[in-house]
Parts: structure tokens; C-alpha cells; sequence
């Protein structure tokens, strides 16, 4: 994972201090690239331990298309308990109103509604697109088709969305028969977010792989607002000093198709990561 490890580098010796809605400063670069082969392994950071579980079930959570944080809590999930639809409590970072957000199940028409039902409201009706299944269908009958695209990124949904996609588009390609997946991403929370970023579009390329039956090829993020939240760099610094372990590798047995997927079925192997670090989470 050097290019993880190049983006800490950069940003803290050349990030620029900015301002933002959470009140806490971060170091900024502007347009930042990941790049991973996915022969060399599984892309899950080893020199802090990163939840698979956890990133594996919110994938399931988005490819199902659903939006209620008790489906998540159900699987001892929490990592959207912060946020709610900002129709029923609007964001706030007083203590009340963070209180009032947890307590809410909806979080509105965020990544997964998008991805398999994407919409405008028209006449009193709603039209909806399925992305992901177009995707699929078209890497299955069209594999040198460049535009197997699916966006999160709806403008007139915004203000429907728990958080406006941070992640917000992603892109696959074929070549020579390995499958091949590049997402964009607007904000980049690089201690926290990145690396669960990075493990969840490697497990949809596995899965998109095993889908329409080619090799797994490269993983391309290509990055905008990459920052580090100030009291993070303290952390990120200790995973520095720490060397990098042999990647994991993942494997699915029982795969039958990416619309009948349960998180549980797809298994990690030889992950001996360094200990967890702690970050706090910037609301």
C-alpha cells in the first residue's frame, strides 16, 4: 500500500490549513491518485487494523439499494449513526442536535438509493433508474463500452441526503479480460475514510469481477479535497513508523450474482494487521 502511504507524505509536508463545517482544521492537497493493482492482494491497510466486517456489510447496504440505519445497526454497524435526513433534523454540530440526528433511522436518498434508484420527482411521479444494473448488464454485453458509469452525485437530491456523496462516481473498464474500476471522490478524510474507501470499491471490483467472469485488474481513485484532520496527524505519524505486513487476499465461494450478495460471503484470508489507532470521527 506505498500509494496510500505516498498521499500521508504529501499531505502532511505540503497540505495547506483550511477551514470547514466541522470546526476542525485540516491539511489540504488538491487532487490527489491512488493506484492498485489487485494481483499484488487485497488493498486493506496493515499497519492498523481496518474492519473488514464493517466495510464489507455497508457495501451490501448500498448495492441493496437501502436507507435505514437500523438494517446496518442489526449487524452491529455504526458508522452511520451519526447522520440522519436533513429533512427531518436539519445538520448541526450543537450537542442537542447531533443527539437528535442519531435518533433518527432515515438517512434520505444517499449512496445506495442513487445507485440502484436513481430519480427526479415529475408530475407528482417519481422516474427512477436502475445504474447498477445497468452496469452489469452492459459489462456483460458490451465490455468495451466507456460508459459503465454509475453516479451518486444527484443535484436535485442533495438536500434529501443524509451527507452529499463523498464519493460520488465510479467507473469500470475492461482490458485483455481483467475488470478494471475507477472511482471519483470529492472529499478525502485520508485517516479515516480512505482507507474504508479503498477496501469497498476493491470488494465491488471483486464482485463486478466474478459478475461477468474476468480477472481482477487495477483500482484507480482519483481524489479531490485530500486532507488530514489536524488531530489526526498524531496517529497517522505512529502508522508511519510502522513497516507494512504482506496484503490479504479475498475470495467468495458461494457467489451466485452481486444482487444476491450477503457480506458474510465473501471472506478474508492471511489479514495480520498492526494494531487498531483512534481517530476521532469529524461530524
Amino acid at each position: 500500500m506505498k500509494q496510500y502511504f505516498n498521499i500521508v507524505r504529501e499531505v502532511l509536508a505540503e497540505g495547506v490549513t483550511k477551514q470547514n463545517r466541522t470546526g476542525v482544521e485540516t491539511l489540504s492537497v488538491s487532487g490527489m491518485l491512488f493506484k492498485h493493482d489487485m494481483d499484488d492482494g487485497f488493498p486493506l491497510l496493515t499497519t492498523k487494523k481496518v474492519p473488514f466486517r464493517l466495510v464489507a456489510s455497508e457495501l451490501e447496504f448500498f448495492i441493496k439499494g437501502l436507507h435505514k440505519k437500523k438494517w446496518l445497526q442489526e449487524r452491529d454497524n455504526h458508522i452511520w449513526d451519526e447522520w440522519c435526513d436533513p429533512r427531518i433534523v436539519s445538520y448541526g454540530t450543537d450537542e442537542l442536535t447531533k443527539d437528535r440526528m442519531k435518533k433518527e433511522d432515515e438517512l434520505g436518498n444517499i449512496y445506495g438509493v442513487q445507485w440502484r434508484r436513481f430519480g427526479v420527482e415529475r408530475c407528482n411521479s417519481r422516474i427512477e433508474v436502475d445504474q447498477l444494473a445497468t452496469l452489469v448488464n452492459d459489462l456483460k454485453t458490451n465490455p468495451n463500452s466507456r460508459r459503465m458509469i454509475v453516479t451518486a452525485w444527484n443535484p436535485l437530491e442533495l438536500y434529501t441526503m443524509a451527507l452529499p456523496p463523498c464519493h460520488y462516481a465510479f467507473q469500470v473498464t475492461v482490458d485483455n479480460g481483467y475488470l478494471n474500476l475507477m472511482w471519483n471522490q470529492r472529499s478525502v478524510d485520508v485517516a479515516l475514510g480512505l482507507p474504508f474507501n479503498i477496501a469497498s470499491y476493491a470488494i465491488l471490483l471483486h464482485l463486478l469481477a466474478k459478475e461477468a467472469g474476468y480477472k481482477e485488474g487495477k483500482l484507480v481513485g482519483f481524489l479531490g479535497d485530500t486532507h488530514i484532520y489536524k488531530n489526526h496527524i498524531h496517529g497517522l505519524q505512529k502508522q508511519l513508523t510502522r513497516e507494512p505486513k504482506p496484503l490479504p487476499f479475498v475470495h467468495t465461494p458461494l457467489f451466485k450474482s452481486i444482487f444476491d450478495w450477503n457480506y458474510t460471503d465473501t471472506v478474508i484470508n492471511n489479514y495480520n494487521p498492526h494494531p487498531g489507532i483512534k481517530f476521532s470521527i469529524a461530524v
